[in-house]
């Protein structure tokens, strides 16, 4: 059975943040057997020479699949869908296109957001304001791109649900907390639309569970 580590007790500023939680998602879109181990984030269990030894980064997520240890969540997220067999196409082309865009979720349109996110939690030091403003514009580049690649899309990669969808929403979710995507109608219907899926929905309420907070803490 897999073993996925992820966050337990954290900060509240990071409840629902993790990128565990693209790992968690797609095992519930897959319906693989799998339990989470909880790390507790406040204690220092990630900076703990047992999980030095699974994460080299001592990052979450990382599953251990009977002895095969994987990290970092795009290759985590692959992982799981090659071995499910769900999430990802049978054929190589099709394969290859959701490769090309989880490595764009990750690469490309995660970079700016995740500086953006961090600058609006304080994190941003002297000249903050500044660099924020160039920080939006390049995501705007990326956003009017992926509006285009929209156009009479459902999802991103291919015409069903894949982990490239997976990657690419968790990227857009550390600008939820703003109106960046509003003047995007196609992308904002696709963040909303998978969003809604119930492997979504059931991924946070696990994850209120385990941080014993109310559903609604969880963004």
């Amino acid at each position: 059975m897999i073993t996925l580590y992820g966050f337990g007790r954290v900060h509240p500023e990071m409840l629902g943040q993790g990128r565990d939680l693209r790992a968690q998602w797609a095992l519930e879109e897959t319906g693989l057997p799998y339990r989470f181990h909880a790390l507790d984030f406040i204690a220092g269990e990630l900076d703990s020479p047992a999980y030095r030894r699974i994460s080299p980064f001592r990052q979450v997520p990382v599953i251990d699949d009977d002895g095969i240890i994987v990290a970092e969540s795009g290759a985590v997220v692959l992982y799981i869908a090659e071995k499910a067999g769900k999430l990802i196409p049978a054929d190589f082309i099709g394969r290859i296109q959701v490769v090309q865009w989880c490595f764009a979720a990750l690469t490309t349109v995660e970079r700016p957001l995740s500086g953006i996110d961090g600058i609006d939690a304080g994190m941003g030091g002297v000249g903050a304001a500044e660099r924020r403003t160039v920080l939006v514009e390049e995501a705007n580049r990326w956003f009017a791109e992926l509006e285009r690649r929209l156009d009479g899309r459902e999802w991103i990669a291919c015409e069903t649900f894949t982990v490239a969808d997976i990657l690419l929403v968790t990227a857009l979710r550390e600008v939820g907390h703003t109106d960046l995507l509003k003047p995007y109608p196609r992308l904002n219907a696709y963040y909303a639309r998978a969003l809604a899926r119930p492997a979504w929905e059931r991924t946070r309420r696990l994850c209120a569970e385990r941080s014993g907070v109310p559903l609604a803490d969880i963004p």
